[in-house]
C-alpha cells in the first residue's frame, strides 16, 4: 500500500469545508501535484486517492486516468471518513474502491469482462462483485493514477502519455511502482492508449507479458458503438463507418482464447 501522497493531503481534507472540497475539485490549487504545458495546452496533475493497492488482487484493471467525476466521488468518500474519525488506512480503502470505474462505465465494464469469462477464472457468478463481495480479488488502477486534466478537462489520451514528460513521470513514478508489487496478477488494459502504456512499462521492468489480456475496448459512454458490437448486441452491417469490426472481432478471438487457456487448466499456474 503506497500512503505517503494520502498521508500528505489527509490533513488538508481533514480541515477543508464540503464546498471549499467540491471547489478544488473544479480547481484544484491545495491538491495540485504537478503542472506544466504541452503543445500550448496547460497540464494540470490533481491529488485524489487512488493510492491505495491491493496486494492480494488476482486481477488488475487498468483505466487512462481518474476523470473529474471519479475524483469528486473519491475525494468525497475519503472526506467523510476522515471527518467521522476513521483511520487513514481505511479512508485511503473505501475511496479507492468506491470511486473507481463508477458511474454508467462500470456497466459496460462488467459486461465486457464477463463476456470474455474472466468471471470463471475469478470462479465468480459475475465480475460485478468486485465491487461488492469479492473486492479482495481486484485491484483498479490507471497508468496515469492521479487525475489528469488538459485546460481543465478530462485528459482522453492525447498526447500519448508516453511523449509527455510530465505524464511520463506520474507512470514510471506510480504505476510501474505497482506493477512491481504485483508480479503475479493479470493486467487488463482499457482502451488503447492504456494498451499501449500497460506493454511499454511492462516490458521496461521485466513484467511478464504473457499476463496482460491487451484489447478490450474501453467502458466509456462514448464508445457506445465499439462496446455493442464487442458484446454482439450491434450487427457489422449496421456499424458506422468510424469502427474497424476485424480489429474488434480480432481482439475478442485473442482475449477468449488467453482467458479459456486460463480456465482450461492453467488458473493455478498464473496465480503462483
Amino acid at each position: 500500500m503506497d500512503s505517503k501522497l494520502f498521508s500528505s493531503f489527509a490533513p488538508i481534507l481533514r480541515i477543508l469545508s464540503e464546498p471549499e472540497l467540491r471547489a478544488e475539485i473544479v480547481e484544484p490549487r491545495h491538491l495540485l501535484i504537478d503542472e506544466g504545458d504541452v503543445r500550448g495546452k496547460k497540464i494540470h496533475v490533481a491529488y485524489a486517492p487512488f493510492d491505495y493497492v491491493n496486494l492480494g488482487a488476482k486481477i488488475v484493471i487498468v483505466g487512462l486516468t481518474p476523470g473529474r467525476q471519479q475524483m469528486e466521488n473519491a475525494l468525497i468518500a475519503a472526506w467523510h471518513c476522515l471527518k467521522n474519525g476513521q483511520g487513514e488506512a481505511d479512508a485511503m480503502r473505501e475511496a479507492k474502491v468506491f470511486a473507481s470505474f463508477s458511474g454508467p462505465m462500470r456497466t459496460n465494464l462488467v459486461a465486457l469482462l464477463d463476456s470474455i469469462g474472466l468471471n470463471q477464472v475469478l470462479r465468480v457468478a459475475t465480475t460485478r462483485s468486485l465491487w461488492e463481495a469479492d473486492a479482495h480479488l481486484v485491484h483498479f488502477t490507471s497508468v496515469l493514477r492521479y487525475p489528469v486534466f488538459i485546460d481543465g478537462k478530462n485528459y482522453s489520451g492525447a498526447p500519448t502519455p508516453l511523449g509527455v514528460p510530465i505524464l511520463q513521470k506520474q507512470l514510471m513514478n506510480w504505476f510501474a511502482s505497482e506493477l512491481a508489487l504485483l508480479p503475479n496478477a493479470l493486467l487488463v488494459p482499457l482502451g488503447p492508449v492504456a494498451d499501449q502504456a500497460v506493454n511499454m512499462v511492462a516490458q521496461q521492468t521485466g513484467f511478464d507479458r504473457r499476463r496482460v489480456l491487451s484489447g478490450l475496448p474501453h467502458p466509456s459512454g462514448a464508445n457506445a458503438e465499439r462496446i455493442a458490437f464487442f458484446l454482439g448486441r450491434k450487427r457489422r452491417e449496421n456499424l458506422s463507418s468510424k469502427v474497424d469490426p476485424e480489429k474488434l472481432i480480432a481482439s475478442r478471438m485473442n482475449l477468449t482464447g488467453k482467458v479459456a487457456a486460463l480456465t482450461g487448466g492453467l488458473f493455478d499456474q498464473v496465480f503462483i
